[in-house]
């Protein structure tokens, strides 16, 4: 017979609280430790939610659709929010187990870039860190390789009856996006016609909304940390996290709010 599930049996305690191993005998590794290892996790739903999202999408559900975005956009407001635990930890506190960390850098982060790919961005150099073959790269390269969100909200409007201009509709997906006037005139007239599609429209927007704010979030985490020195691992630091900050990952849904 099946042993019995019980709740730490199904939710693999063991193997989860057995996960912080801290490698100085400082106090506050163990709450970076945590921290990072519950973006990991959150990550890991984003991606699930998102996959869901661009299903619902592509079979014309708006109203799933909606309701997987509001989820995302939930999860989004507590991947924010735990940065303000992070900031209770001083430079110095950090400084006294930093060299722990090795060359181990969040540039590492194979889930964001994963990330980052499934809602449009396009950057040969995010698999750079990976080796040639490692299921880290395969990961990134495939999801640069399949329509991201937006190709599928885009559909999601093919099948709301929009005309959708063909060179958007069949774009090369491994293409980065790019902000169309053509896409563009689409999206004003589904927000004059005001019905669940619009709906859609503006959550996305606050998805796209909420990341540039993980962003800056993320940016000035680090510069009150390590101020503008490198990251571990030589990564560039909060130099380089600036220049993300107001990247959009929906151009036409931001550049349609400027017209007439």
């Amino acid at each position: 017979m099946a042993e019995p599930v019980t709740y730490s049996g199904y939710l693999r305690l063991d193997q989860l609280l057995g996960a912080q191993q801290p490698r100085s005998g400082e106090h506050d590794e163990m709450l970076f430790i945590v921290i990072h290892q519950v973006y990991k996790l959150w990550f890991k739903q984003l991606l699930h939610e998102l996959g869901k999202l661009q299903s619902e999408l592509e079979s014309g559900g708006g109203t799933h659709a909606m309701r997987t975005l509001r989820r995302t956009l939930a999860i989004m407001k507590i991947v924010v929010a735990q940065l303000d635990v992070l900031e209770t930890m001083t430079p110095n506190q950090f400084s006294r187990f930093r060299d722990w960390l090795g060359t181990s850098s969040g540039f590492e982060s194979a889930q964001f870039r994963e990330l980052e790919a499934t809602l449009g961005r396009r950057d040969p150099m995010m698999v750079a860190a990976y080796a040639e073959g490692s299921q880290e790269r395969e990961r990134i390269a495939t999801a640069m390789s399949r329509p991201c969100v937006f190709d599928s909200f885009v559909r999601y409007l093919t099948v709301q009856g929009y005309d959708i201009p063909a060179d958007i509709a069949h774009r090369d997906v491994e293409a980065p996006l790019t902000a169309s006037e053509a896409m563009q005139q689409v999206l004003k007239k589904v927000y004059d016609d005001d019905t669940d599609a619009a709906a859609v429209c503006e959550l996305l927007v606050d998805l796209d909304e909420g990341l540039q704010e993980w962003r800056y979030r993320h940016v000035k985490m680090v510069e009150r940390t390590i101020g503008a020195r490198h990251g571990t691992g030589g990564s560039p630091g909060a130099s380089y996290l600036r220049t993300t900050v107001a990247r959009p990952a929906f151009p036409d849904l931001w550049a349609v709010r400027s017209m007439g």
